[in-house]
């Protein structure tokens, strides 16, 4: 998974993000060892004192601890990384909510045009799990 950074919000936060993604799609799987700030830094081509400051954030989160002299390692707590996934999807679906209220859909649309497109992926078999 490529860091996927833009230039109109703060690195720093989409940082944060983009390593909340990492760990709850399983890249960094519960309790692995994280590579070191340098290695982050220089894989997502950001300052390391910006990917330090992330991480600072994620480990006051609890997200993240560090061992001395071992490193960073993320958390063995499943049930936090189940409540950042929501929180994740809960954003996202605000902000596809907003666009469509804001094209003029209403909620019987918006609810139509996801049955649909759940029906697509579907018969096309586009993700099993759906």
């Amino acid at each position: 998974m490529s860091w996927d950074l833009k230039s109109d919000r703060p690195i720093y936060a989409q940082l944060i993000e983009q390593l909340e993604l990492k760990i709850c799609s399983g890249v960094y799987a519960l309790g692995s060892k994280l590579p070191s700030v340098r290695d982050l830094a220089e894989e997502a081509a950001v300052n390391p004192n910006t990917m330090q400051r992330a991480l600072v954030r994620l480990e006051e989160d609890g997200l993240l601890y560090t061992q001395r002299t071992s490193g960073r390692f993320i958390t063995e707590d499943a049930n936090m990384v189940i409540q950042i996934k929501d929180k994740i999807a809960r954003e996202q679906i605000r902000e596809f909510l907003e666009k469509m209220i804001n094209l003029g859909f209403s909620r019987k649309d918006i609810l139509s045009n996801i049955t649909k497109i759940l029906e697509e992926m579907r018969e096309n078999e586009y993700d099993s799990r759906v």
